[in-house]
């Protein structure tokens, strides 16, 4: 019998995204905090009225989906191109963070798993879903304190784009130490024709859409369907495809499309059904994953630290980075602050780590709270370090 309990979740996290969000706007924080609190309240991990379920991960990836999407639309390309320093700053902040959990781990981690993988794969594994980052909680938090647009905001968009196909590399390696059917010179190389694929469609793209829009604005509403078709689209295809994570070919749609005469039409349409329905859900997701249950002492000192190591290695590798191509003290600060957040794309890492015994399931529940503490913090913190007036 088809169910309608979706239709409750849905209202409640839209109520309580809400609520939470002009308690956390009272205290002078970004509203996301409040959002994801919300999750967290609601969820397994404190009242348990929501679940995780497939209708919830569905519409919370389409909401990252569109998130980057408007981030793509938003960006400054010729801005962003001068960020060259981008790859250095992703470097140190995939490598830092990368030493730190590896660290951590051998230190907590001396169960052999079921699967007998060795203890040094396990501990690396550790430290690569540290190198994570997920740069949508941040693209929030900057448009909403108008920084988006910034030189440090351009930075940390670059750079955690390059992030994501470095965390790809050091996931393809280690799994392939773990598992003899994965070939590392395959999985780079679909990578780099990934980046040629989404170069040559959205070059054919850009130029049929530029014609079509002059000759039929009339009716700007068709615009807005393709451009979220070929969003679509080009998102599948790096997942499907490519093995690339499809928020990076969302971003890459949206810088395509920056440039188009609607660019600012389609993205004001597409603010309306992110702020409505589907962030919320996102920011909320989040949140309900947590599960406290089965926590031991030694478990929670583990967590403690993997979350101070997390923050720390990201503000230290990625402000090296971005000293290093001469960018301001207050910048390097905006910019290690803004690549903090793991999101979804640690918890997509720890789940495939799982399913290959590359990590226990007692490590599992201090991961996810990881990613719940570091999504919180970062528009906390973020909103400290761009609140000065002068420009950054």
């Amino acid at each position: 019998m088809l169910s309608y309990k979706y239709l409750f979740d849905m209202a409640l996290i839209l109520l309580s995204t809400k609520v939470f969000g002009l308690v956390t706007k009272k205290f002078s924080m970004p509203q996301v905090v409040g959002a994801l609190l919300a999750g967290l309240v609601l969820g397994p991990a404190m009242l348990n009225v929501l679940h995780e379920t497939d209708f919830i991960k569905q519409v919370a990836e389409l909401g990252v989906i569109v998130l980057m999407f408007t981030a793509g639309l938003e960006t400054d390309l010729t801005e962003l191109k001068k960020t060259g320093a981008s790859f250095i700053i992703a470097l140190l902040g995939v490598l830092v963070p990368l030493v730190g959990g590896l660290g951590i781990a051998s230190i907590f981690n001396q169960e052999s798993s079921p699967e007998e993988v060795s203890h040094l794969l396990q501990n690396i594994f550790i430290g690569v879903i540290l190198t994570a980052t997920s740069v949508s909680i941040t693209v929030e938090t900057l448009k909403e304190l108008g920084k988006l647009n910034t030189r440090a905001g351009n930075a940390i968009l670059g750079a955690a784009i390059i992030d994501d196909i470095l965390g790809i590399v050091a996931l393809t390696i280690v799994i392939s130490c773990a598992d003899d059917s994965v070939n590392i010179a395959l999985v780079l190389g679909k990578v780099a024709l990934f980046f040629v694929f989404a170069i040559g469609a959205g070059v054919l793209f850009y130029q049929f859409y530029n014609h079509w829009v002059r000759a039929y604005q009339k009716d700007m509403r068709r615009f807005v369907i393709i451009a979220f078709v070929f969003c679509l689209l080009l998102s599948f295809c790096a997942e499907e495809f490519f093995g690339v994570a499809d928020i990076t070919g969302a971003f890459i749609a949206g810088l395509i499309l920056s440039n188009t005469p609607c660019a600012q039409y389609i993205n004001s349409r597409f603010e309306t059904i992110s702020y409505m329905l589907l962030s919320p859900i996102f920011f909320a997701s989040i949140g309900i994953q947590v599960d406290l249950s089965g926590m031991s002492s030694e478990l929670l000192i583990f967590t403690v630290i993997l979350v101070i190591i997390a923050i720390i290695s990201k503000i230290i590798g990625c402000g090296i980075g971005a000293k290093l191509c001469q960018y301001s003290n207050r910048e390097c600060v905006q910019i290690g602050v803004g690549m903090i957040s793991r999101g979804e794309v640690a918890l997509i890492v720890a789940s495939k780590g799982a399913a290959l015994g590359l990590m226990g399931a007692t490590f599992f529940g201090p991961v996810v709270i990881m990613v719940v503490v570091t999504t919180i913090l970062t528009p906390i913190l973020l909103k400290l370090v761009f609140s000065s007036n002068k420009e950054s």
